[in-house]
């Protein structure tokens, strides 16, 4: 049994049973996979095997347990299943008390970190409407959401502006007007350019991205010859890289104060105008989820390379039933940067600027690393 595979599948039917923020969820695989790779960072060749896997287990269920506590019995009895089939013993001992230890420490300095279910979505009033100014969008005109990631605390970054990009074009600039163009053209409902692979794209990727990227990262971690140390650490940096990622978007976000496509487009040219899918609570400038991707395709591609080991094959929530198969990451980030204009609910700028940002704050994390296992 794959301790290590075992346990990347405990964690994400824990999140996954839950409604939390993705940022707040990002934070439960990070906090648990970091504890799991701090107790293995220094394991011996001799302690291979019944150390490893009882550390990388009692580390991952230990900070679950006090994160998503509702799973708590369920946890119980997934540890219970793996020290059983470990031999008892010293080095089994040795390992659950590792895992316990580094999960405690880790939990008691993530405390009060800003990035709790209240305190990433706090009250946020709408600005004042204006040209360019984003305001809540049809049809439920909610509120903008995850307004206060931007002042959780980082795990790696210094703070959350620390790699703001430049602000968004002009409002009369060419650039901007042909962005708007062509979300008008390709992400409208009723678009008549937009083709049938085009709307698929962007109903395959219109989901979570932290849904979507678990299937990818599992990919990798199954397919990784590294020992359970190595592997544990590439869970837990794609995590802590995806969460200072989006605390750095969230900044950028509220920065900005960008409005969406389907604003602009109504105010303008086309009032009688809606987008493919529905626009997400907040503003437009970075892509959340190019954000994601960017970082994510940053991480894979350090770690790993460019390539996977062998192709993988996904699957989408809000596609049931079609799946995608890659043997490389960039893909899944063009796919993602097109997806988004032709869900008619970002600019292209936005997008590509939200790449960049990913990319740029992940390897800020992965130059950092080593703060994390001293």
């Amino acid at each position: 049994m794959d301790t290590a595979l075992e346990w990347y599948d405990v964690t994400a039917a824990t999140i996954a049973t839950g409604s939390l923020p993705q940022v707040t969820s990002s934070r439960a695989w990070a906090i648990s996979w970091l504890a799991a790779a701090r107790a293995l960072r220094h394991t011996p060749a001799a302690r291979a095997g019944a150390y490893q896997d009882a550390a990388l287990a009692s580390g991952v269920h230990a900070a679950l347990s006090a994160l998503v506590p509702g799973n708590a019995s369920a946890l119980d009895a997934a540890l219970a299943t793996t020290l059983a089939r470990i031999p008892a013993g010293a080095e089994r001992d040795r390992g659950v008390a590792a895992g316990r230890r580094e999960a405690t420490a880790l939990l008691a300095r993530r405390a009060g970190d800003g990035l709790d279910p209240v305190s990433v979505n706090p009250p946020f009033p709408s600005p004042e409407p204006g040209p360019g100014i984003w305001q809540p969008t049809p049809p439920t005109f909610t509120a903008g959401q995850q307004a206060g990631s931007r002042y959780a605390t980082p795990f790696l970054l210094d703070r959350a502006d620390q790699y703001r990009p430049a602000p968004p074009p002009a409002l009369r600039s060419a650039r901007y007007r042909a962005d708007l163009t062509e979300v008008r053209a390709y992400g409208g409902a009723d678009s008549t350019v937009r083709t049938q692979e085009q709307t698929d794209t962007a109903t395959f990727w219109l989901g979570s991205s932290l849904i979507l990227y678990t299937g990818v990262l599992r990919a990798a971690l199954a397919q990784s010859p590294e020992p359970a140390a190595w592997r544990a650490r590439l869970v837990a940096l794609f995590h802590v890289a995806l969460v200072d990622t989006q605390i750095a978007t969230s900044d950028t976000k509220y920065a900005y104060l960008r409005w969406r496509p389907v604003t602009a487009i109504q105010a303008g040219a086309d009032p009688a105008w809606t987008p493919l899918h529905p626009t997400p609570a907040h503003p437009d400038y970075p892509s959340g989820h190019n954000t994601y991707s960017g970082a994510a395709e940053q991480v894979l591609t350090t770690l790993i390379g460019p390539r996977s080991r062998r192709p993988f094959t996904i699957t989408s929530p809000s596609q049931p039933g079609a799946t995608r198969s890659y043997d490389r990451w960039r893909p899944l980030t063009d796919e993602n940067l097109d997806a988004r204009v032709w869900s008619g609910i970002h600019t292209r700028t936005a997008d590509e600027v939200g790449v960049v940002l990913g990319r740029t704050v992940a390897a800020h994390a992965l130059r950092n690393a080593h703060r994390l296992f001293g």
